[in-house]
């Protein structure tokens, strides 16, 4: 046998380049913070009919500070409830939210001081109005849109909304 082909030992080369160059890039994006980190969401609720307060709990930090955009998705994906639109969050706070499980664009805000034992004396949350009917039960998520770094991001998990 005289020797091997120069095309397969260019080809085997590329190959192994391209293997490293994939290690380093893996790498690299495994300690990359994640956009949007720390998800919190209460479980279940049972949205309140007028005069009661009973509240979805939603909180996240961003790695960057960013405009947010927050709706709650129904277990098909379509849009139940915009909460806010293009709200500035700074990056590594935790942003709270709390619905109150009515379907639509929230027309204004209310902030509210949630006692308790943080370091600050409590947690300031914002209280969407939402004025629509009542959302069907079943199974929501969120979903996170960062304008400026133009990505969009779901909770990992979902919660329920029991009537």
């Amino acid at each position: 046998m005289t020797g091997t082909d120069p095309l397969a030992r260019a080809v085997f080369a590329a190959l192994v380049l391209a293997c490293f160059a994939a290690f380093f890039v893996t790498q690299r994006l495994k300690h990359t913070p994640a956009a949007v980190q720390n998800f919190k969401l209460t479980p279940r609720f049972t949205p309140a009919s007028a005069g009661e307060a009973r509240l979805e709990g939603i909180s996240f930090k961003l790695a960057h500070a960013d405009e947010v955009t927050v709706t709650i998705l129904d277990s098909s994906g379509d849009i139940v409830a915009t909460l806010v639109r293009d709200w500035p969050v700074a990056r590594y706070k935790q942003f709270s939210l709390r619905w109150n499980g009515r379907v639509g664009v929230a027309h204004g805000y209310t902030l509210v001081h949630i006692a308790g034992r943080s370091l600050h004396g409590g947690v300031t949350s914002v209280l969407p109005v939402n004025e629509g009917r009542i959302a069907s039960a079943g199974e929501y998520r969120i979903r996170v849109s960062l304008r400026r770094q133009r990505l969009s991001r779901l909770s990992p998990r979902s919660f329920t909304l029991v009537r």
